[in-house]
């Protein structure tokens, strides 16, 4: 939980109000190696603060696992769309490692925001990151080789071959595992 403070604090100062409010609202899980936060079809209904280990997003592609994204902690995790609108979201959310995450439900995130302006500031500046990341990804997909992509994840994520399958780093960067290990071989 202190981390999950720390981060919100970093980005505006925290009421001792909404500090208990959030220790109160919170809760605790412990996720196992593989287990899914959210399935395709899904509404969801919760955010994940990751306190300690790695998440991925990913999707199906002609019965294929795609990798969207990495997060590991400290991070916020959420499908944003499927959240905020109530759609079902069109991506899975799966624990590589195993984690512990402080959750928020839907309703008692829209509750902090109603009870303290403070946090609608701190939700707003999330919001934008996060969105601002989505664009970073989309344009790195479609604007840089995949020897800047694989530079790009490096200096995002310095310890993700330590911790992330290959095969799943290589979905991350649309290549093939052997090209990937090609790529790598070069740069070591």
């Amino acid at each position: 939980m202190d981390n999950l403070l720390a981060v919100c604090d970093a980005i505006h100062p925290l009421s001792e109000s909404l500090r208990t409010a959030l220790r109160q609202l919170a809760q605790r899980e412990e996720l196992t190696k593989q287990q899914h936060l959210l399935q395709a079809g899904q509404v969801a209904n919760r955010i994940y603060f990751l306190e300690t280990g790695v998440v991925r997003g990913y999707y199906l592609k002609d019965g294929k696992e795609m990798t969207s994204w990495f997060t590991k902690e400290g991070d916020f995790v959420i499908s944003i769309l499927s959240f905020f609108s109530g759609q079902p979201s069109h991506e899975y959310i799966q624990a590589l490692t195993p984690c512990v995450v402080w959750t928020l439900g839907h309703s008692h995130l829209q509750e902090l925001y109603s009870r303290f302006p403070e946090f609608n500031f701190i939700g707003r500046t999330l919001t934008e990151k996060y969105y601002v990341l989505s664009e970073q990804r989309a344009l790195h997909l479609r604007m840089y080789s995949a020897a800047e992509r694989y530079d790009q994840l490096q200096q995002d994520f310095p310890d993700i071959f330590q911790r992330v399958p290959l095969k799943l780093i290589a979905s991350h960067l649309r290549l093939t595992p052997e090209t990937l290990s090609r790529l790598r071989a070069r740069r070591t």
